[in-house]
């Protein structure tokens, strides 16, 4: 169908923010949201089965649709894939120090990490095609199951207590929620795992939120005709960026026609092809979940790591330096430019570059892996190394500045070279 309206112009622009300030007061808190967080996926279009004819809406009234629909209750199937142009990272988790319990080194139990820590499986999800399930009672209630061939992987949020169990190593991760809901603050619990605070998106309604954010005079927004979604009717939100140099093509959203509910979020790049970003129901319910969804009791002979316990054990390992691992963070980032062509720049620690095989700080085979992944450039600043992904692009040149952001190599280059 034919779009509804041409983009927003800038002196629309204003209403849009208005809509869009709205839209980020109604996420429904999903407090598990870290096992979905990196799941940045496709499924290769929105599933239609027909464009239905729906009343006319403008982009500003979708907006407010979809800020008005304060869902606190649903149930059913989200589809992800993801196409970021990386390798698969099953079975490479544990090498990066995200858990993956067995795969993680040698020694006893107690030297591993768990295999249902959450960070582990956001390193699976980062590429490939997964199957949620996923529940939502409120602020307090939620639950997301990540589906394999033979197993599962659910994470628990019900009041105080957050869960996490791996099927296949039948092993759990437990931390505390010892915060409020956010109607008292939205505070968390220091048990509680980065990633698990509602603080990254799971649903398609917080991916959608997430987009909203960026809506200002840097941005186009229509209504491009209708589809349908999980069987619901549904509104198409067009997302785009006015600027060059993004690598972000288009956002699509589909918003349910009834409850102003995003059912399905679709990020395509600027390059072209196959989508990058893209979470949608396949089934969903508005219904209230059964309240024994959200209970779990380890079953016999399960493995339990406590968050707490799991940190302790993480402060003894530290580098050559003597410094534990994590110190020395990276700096506050410096913003460079607006909206969809903003560009973070900031120091790695120490005011050095990438480690070296030279140097002695990483072994010849990372050499070769680091070599492979990055394209050597070199400017007015001198030289580095761009790390490439379908969406997200980083620079680290050699005296330890990285620029990063949703920006072409070039767009990087240039701000190197002017901030020189």
């Amino acid at each position: 169908m034919a779009p509804y309206e041409s983009a927003k112009d800038t002196s629309e622009a204003a209403d849009v923010r208005a809509g869009r300030r709205k839209a980020a007061r109604y996420a429904v808190p999903i407090a598990v949201a870290g096992v979905a967080a990196a799941t940045i996926g496709l499924v290769p279009a929105l599933a239609t089965s027909g464009d239905p004819d729906l009343p006319k809406v403008t982009a500003q009234e979708l907006i407010e649709k979809i800020a008005a629909s304060d869902t606190q209750q649903l149930s059913g199937n989200v589809k992800i894939s993801t196409d970021l142009g990386l390798p698969s990272f099953g079975g490479m988790a544990g090498g990066f120090g995200g858990g993956g319990g067995a795969d993680r080194g040698e020694g006893d139990g107690d030297e591993k990490g768990s295999a249902a820590d959450p960070k582990s499986k956001l390193m699976e999800l980062a590429s490939g095609t997964h199957t949620l399930r996923v529940a939502a009672d409120g602020p307090d209630k939620q639950k997301v199951s990540v589906l394999g061939d033979a197993s599962e992987y659910s994470l628990i949020h019900n009041g105080d207590d957050v869960w996490a169990y791996d099927s296949a190593s039948n092993e759990a991760y437990h931390a505390k929620d010892e915060g409020a809901s956010p109607e008292k603050g939205d505070k968390h619990g220091k048990d509680v795992p980065k990633g698990l605070d509602g603080e990254l998106p799971s649903t398609p309604k917080e991916f959608a939120e997430q987009a909203l954010k960026a809506v200002d005079d840097t941005t186009s927004v229509e209504v491009d005709g209708t589809a349908q979604v999980a069987g619901r009717d549904a509104y198409r939100l067009v997302i785009k960026p006015k600027q060059d140099g993004s690598t972000v093509g288009r956002i699509t959203v589909a918003v349910d026609e009834k409850t102003g509910t995003p059912l399905k979020f679709t990020l395509t790049p600027a390059s072209g092809g196959a989508a990058v970003v893209d979470a949608g129901f396949t089934k969903v319910d508005f219904g209230k979940p059964s309240a024994s969804t959200f209970d779990f009791t380890p079953p016999k002979g399960t493995k339990v790591t406590e968050a707490d316990e799991q940190g302790e054990r993480s402060r003894d390992f530290k580098g050559k330096d003597g410094k534990e691992f994590g110190e020395g963070d990276l700096n506050e980032p410096k913003v460079i430019g607006t909206g969809w062509s903003s560009i973070a720049e900031l120091k790695l620690p120490g005011g050095k570059g990438l480690p070296t095989a030279g140097s002695g700080d990483v072994p010849q085979d990372a050499q070769k892996l680091l070599d492979s992944l990055g394209d050597q450039v070199n400017g007015d600043f001198g030289a580095g190394t761009v790390f490439s992904t379908r969406l997200i692009n980083a620079l680290v040149t050699d005296d330890g500045t990285v620029y990063v952001g949703a920006v072409t190599k070039d767009a990087l280059v240039k701000a190197a070279n002017e901030a020189h």
